[in-house]
């Protein structure tokens, strides 16, 4: 039996390079394509991919490399003659935008204004998703993404940053954080997102997949498991938010693939232990 093939777009990325990673170690042939070959491939072919490709905290200083990312790139992925699955990473943030408490399910309605710049981010992801029920001929699939995080190594991300933070604290420091106590968000271990999208690319069998672990964790409550597993305190100095979040709906997931992440509390207790007892 031949070995899978993998095209990851995108697989320099922190969930690409992760994917990439993983699949190798399942014993699937992996190919990262460079940023200058051409597309759409001819001949070649592509086995299941993954576009991992996109930008999230900088998309409006770089506007246009945003769209190329998040549509036009894949839009000539696509196009491509020999592929057997795509699936394409886009967002929970989509969801920011509905009520507070609702339950976020893929088919929800979702509320765009093109006038306001933080929209373009859900625009040109949109419109990616759109280009993949358009011109997926059946095979692409939609993977919506929470906030995915790994270990406190992470470079980039505010879970990392702060977990970093509180192991240089002393016992008992009180650690100002710049955000709002009610502050929500959904964190799903990166272990499970891999595993998830491997289901989906080989599995799949709806064209939209949330993949979170379908509870909102607030800033507050975050800080009451810091306190309990490491002794250090967090306080939040930015204004209350005005409202919470909607809570994504993992409901698919759980019925095609027995979803069952890890909760954010199982994970990061032992790190905060360690991190402290050592520090």
């Amino acid at each position: 039996m031949s070995q899978p093939i993998a095209t990851i777009i995108g697989g320099n990325g922190f969930v690409g390079a992760a994917l990439a990673r993983h699949l190798s170690g399942l014993g699937w042939t992996c190919e990262i394509p460079s940023r200058d070959m051409p597309w759409p491939q001819t001949g070649r072919d592509l086995g299941h991919v993954f576009y991992c490709a996109g930008l999230t905290g900088d998309y409006l200083a770089r506007a246009a490399d945003t769209v190329e990312a998040h549509v036009s790139l894949l839009a000539r992925v696509l196009q491509s003659e020999r592929w057997e699955s795509l699936v394409y990473l886009s967002s929970t943030r989509l969801y920011d935008a509905l009520t507070a408490g609702l339950l976020a399910e893929e088919t929800a309605r979702l509320p765009v204004a093109p006038q306001l710049p933080r929209h373009l981010f859900d625009l040109t992801k949109l419109t990616g998703e759109s280009l993949c029920h358009a011109m997926g001929r059946g095979r692409a699939r939609v993977a919506r993404l929470a906030s995915v995080y790994d270990s406190p190594a992470d470079p980039n991300g505010f879970l990392p940053a702060l977990l970093r933070r509180v192991a240089q604290a002393a016992p008992g420091e009180i650690l100002a954080v710049d955000s709002s106590p009610q502050a929500e968000r959904d964190y799903v271990h990166l272990p499970d997102v891999l595993r998830a999208l491997v289901d989906i690319a080989l599995r799949g069998t709806q064209t939209v997949y949330n993949v979170a672990s379908g509870e909102n964790v607030s800033n507050a409550r975050l800080g009451e498991m810091v306190e309990r597993w490491s002794g250090r305190k967090l306080a939040f100095h930015a204004p209350q938010a005005s409202s919470g979040s909607a809570v994504v709906d993992v409901r698919r997931l759980q019925q095609d693939f027995g979803w069952r992440p890890a909760p954010l509390e199982d994970v990061i207790a032992p790190w905060l232990q360690k991190m402290t007892e050592t520090s």
